[in-house]
């Protein structure tokens, strides 16, 4: 896209301008390095060892050490002086990344750049719908476009790096940040998180407009009990490898230069000092070649654990597990102590070398010590640029699942209706629309619902709009002695009587209209780090809005926005149409009007199991059977055990048929395949997108297996009376899993079942067989 070369341009002629360079890049200009370590001509590696070299115990401990920057630059200068910080994060001003990045390469001993990170997690400037959303869009070349775009906005104002994507596979949606992730399920988080990588990094690191990924948290963040956030987690090894971790490898395969490690116990050892888990598993097993930095404060958070004796002593234990850069809130402990801790021989030197040596590299293949600055100027022209709205209004609209239609309730008739209400706390709220996790937003630029229904329908309907009621705001507590951009402050209640009358002025504007669009859901700051939430129901008075305004006879329909699954029982009940929308960010509102009124088919899935009551959680589609399958729906007397919408469930405005799966070859013998294929056929009269879903089971082996397991995907574009077949293609590596007595990756032999279709239910059944003895399976290599 246009920007994309601007930036590129950008990027390569900044050397003329005025913030001065160092003497290394300066006399290699002359064809002189001045060091081995400004030798272009040697690899990256090659240059951070002769770098290491030449660095003292303290330089070494302050390259493992970042800093988030809450303060002025007067404040951080004389940090990066001292050589204390080797990466800063929370600063996105490019002139004052410029200015911090001319001290490290002018002031500082051995010059070496700053790597300047932050997070990017659905956007930076132009805001795109929220991780779960995206992962509602079942397109994984969505999604990298998605990323591609926010790396660009990064890069131009002096980004290296996002601590994203979050690739934690969350099956309770009472944990916050659920909204994060890709969902429930191992493949298509695997399928997204390795779409994330690529957008971010391109097709290597250091590509102009792109930055370095970091996915995490590495590993089990979210497997929490009770959805609590930070509480500590046990996970046996088997769902480690077939359920946690498989995406963790994706974004290893695609690329991922950095990984996040994670903040709690994983089986009573702290993850940020887990050497089994960071060392064995991540590197040794997944082949990651990058560094590991902990979440925030995770290094000295060790103490509070009662897993470190003090913060020196976790530092030493982060380090020697194989997290080689500690994210501090203030002066980290790895500055301040592991240069002391090396002299006493707490810890070898060769280890703290080591994770020099991984950062050192990454800054040398983002090359910085090339070209440390960035262009201030055309950080306005990419930031501004139009085509990423458009993709932003784009990912919102595939972001978009049809939850109920019945009677053929939407689209709407543009005009058909001359006065329309658009209801609700979420109706009109711009930063409710961005959703959590987006700091450096355009508020003035992002379009609620009400505006986009406004806008679409022009001339041809008066729309008006009143939220009705309040939703409480959440403050997460890491949050309340700091402040930062697009972080609000809890809004000041309602009294009383202004509540009352709000209320009151929502029933009647619904009364005068002959349309309404009622928002249900919760606020954006509901959902995310520190906002898990015991309670599924509609926060506040929206189920009392929403009687008031069913009592009056009016048309109505259902616009729903939240981070995760929510308890909609009784609007179900009595809604005809039910639209979720996630949070869709800069364009969302653009993107739900589009839908309503027909200009856009709805042709997103659900990533994640949506129970009926919160009582039935943790509830997911891939669960093992038991020996009483027929009385698998009746767990619960008073509610049926059975999800209120399954995983892959969402609705089209047009109908799709889904032919028997047809198995090409087998048995499958070691390093064969066979394909499974389908006919996907358009029944109605709108063109439409499905998504073609597979599904397996192994009947017996060496475990018991899940009822079924996602293994393949296709979303497709169909006209009106249109079929397409469809196929996948099935080998060792669809069949394999982890088995925990055996500890390792197999495949059994024996007969397995395969469901094509348009979810979890998917009917279109047949079979195949793996032939062969049991054997081991590759591992993630």
């Amino acid at each position: 896209m246009r920007s994309f070369k601007l930036a590129a341009m950008a990027l390569a002629g900044v050397a003329a301008m005025s913030f001065g360079a160092n003497a290394g890049t300066a006399q290699q200009a002359a064809g002189k390095p001045a060091t081995p370590w400004h030798n272009a001509a040697l690899s990256p590696e090659q240059r951070a060892q002769a770098l290491l070299r030449a660095m003292t115990l303290e330089e070494k401990a302050g390259q493992v050490s970042q800093q988030f920057m809450f303060g002025a630059f007067e404040q951080f200068a004389p940090v990066v002086r001292s050589g204390k910080v080797g990466s800063l994060l929370f600063v996105t001003d490019p002139a004052i990344i410029n200015r911090l990045q001319k001290v490290a390469v002018e002031e500082m001993r051995l010059k070496i750049p700053l790597i300047f990170g932050y997070d990017v997690i659905h956007g930076f400037r132009t805001i795109f719908p929220v991780p779960i959303g995206n992962a509602a869009s079942w397109d994984p070349a969505s999604v990298e476009q998605v990323q591609q775009v926010a790396a660009e906005e990064a890069r131009a104002v002096g980004l290296h790096w996002a601590f994203s994507p979050m690739v934690d596979i969350a099956r309770d949606p009472r944990w916050g940040r659920i909204v994060e992730g890709a969902g429930e399920d191992p493949f298509l988080g695997a399928a997204m998180a390795a779409a994330q990588v690529r957008g971010f990094q391109g097709p290597a690191i250091g590509t102009p407009s792109h930055i370095i990924a970091g996915p995490k948290h590495f590993a089990g963040y979210a497997a929490a009990d009770g959805g609590r956030d930070y509480d500590s987690v046990y996970i046996a090894d088997t769902q480690l490898y077939n359920v946690i971790l498989p995406p963790f490898a994706a974004a290893v395969q695609a690329g991922a230069g950095n990984i996040m490690s994670a903040y709690m116990d994983l089986n009573d050892v702290p993850a940020v000092a887990n050497h089994w888990l960071l060392t064995d598993v991540l590197r040794g097993q997944m082949g990651f070649q990058g560094w590991v930095v902990s979440d925030a404060n995770g290094t000295k958070n060790q103490v509070i654990q009662h897993f470190a004796r003090d913060e020196a002593d976790a530092a030493v234990r982060s380090i020697a597990a194989g997290n080689d850069m500690e994210m501090s809130f203030g002066p980290a402990a790895s500055a301040e102590t592991l240069a002391a801790s090396v002299r006493a021989g707490k810890l070898p030197q060769a280890t703290l070398d080591r994770a020099v040596l991984r950062i050192l590299t990454a800054k040398f293949r983002m090359g910085l010590f090339e070209q440390p600055f960035v262009d201030e100027a055309a950080a306005k022209t990419v930031l501004a640029d139009p085509a990423h709205r458009a993709v932003a209004q784009r990912a919102a609209e595939r972001a978009l699942v049809l939850l109920k239609n019945d009677g053929d309730a939407l689209p709407l008739v543009a005009g058909a209706n001359k006065r329309v209400a658009v209801i609700g706390a979420m109706a009109n709220s711009k930063r409710d629309m961005l959703g959590p996790w987006a700091f450096q937003y355009d508020l003035p630029e992002t379009v609620t619902v009400f505006e986009g229904v406004r806008d679409r329908l022009g001339a041809s309907a008066t729309v008006e709009t009143a939220p009705g009621v309040q939703l409480k705001r959440n403050v997460p507590s890491m949050f309340e002695s700091i402040t930062i951009p697009g972080v609000a402050k809890p809004e000041p209640r309602w009294d009383a009587a202004r509540a009352a009358r709000e209320f009151e002025r929502a029933v009647a504007l619904a009364k005068a209209s002959d349309l309404v669009i009622l928002t249900l859901g919760e606020a954006e700051d509901m959902s995310g780090e520190g906002a898990s939430r015991a309670d599924l129901k509609l926060p506040g008075d929206q189920l009392r809005l929403f009687d008031a305004i069913g009592a009056l006879g009016k048309k109505v329909v259902v616009v729903t926005m939240s981070g995760r699954p929510l308890e909609l029982d009784q609007v179900l009940d009595r809604a005809p149409a039910i639209l979720h929308a996630w949070y869709g960010g800069t364009r969302g509102g653009t993107a739900i009007a589009r839908a309503l009124f027909g200009d856009v088919n709805p042709g997103g899935k659900l990533p994640i199991t949506w129970p009926r009551s919160v009582g039935q959680v943790p509830i997911y589609y891939a669960h093992n059977t038991t020996h009483s399958p027929k009385e698998q729906a009746k767990r619960y007397w008073d509610i049926p055990s059975t999800p209120q919408f399954e995983f892959g469930y969402g609705l089209s405005y047009t109908r799709f048929a889904i032919s028997e799966p047809r198995i090409t070859g087998g048995p499958l013998l070691p390093g064969g395949r066979i394909t499974v294929s389908t006919e996907v056929t358009n029944t109605g009269t709108r063109a439409g997108d499905e998504v073609v879903q597979l599904y397996i089971h192994q009947r017996a082996g060496r475990a018991s297996r899940p009822v079924r397991e996602l293994k393949g995907f296709h979303r497709i574009t169909l006209q009106p009376g249109e079929r397409r077949s469809v196929t996948f293609d099935v080998g060792e590596n669809v069949v394999r899993y982890w088995n925990g007595a055996v500890k390792d990756w197999v495949v059994d032999p024996g007969t397995f079942d395969v469901w094509v279709g348009a979810s979890s239910n998917a009917d279109q059944h047949a079979t195949f067989v793996v032939g062969g003895s049991p054997r081991p399976a590759k591992g993630w290599k």
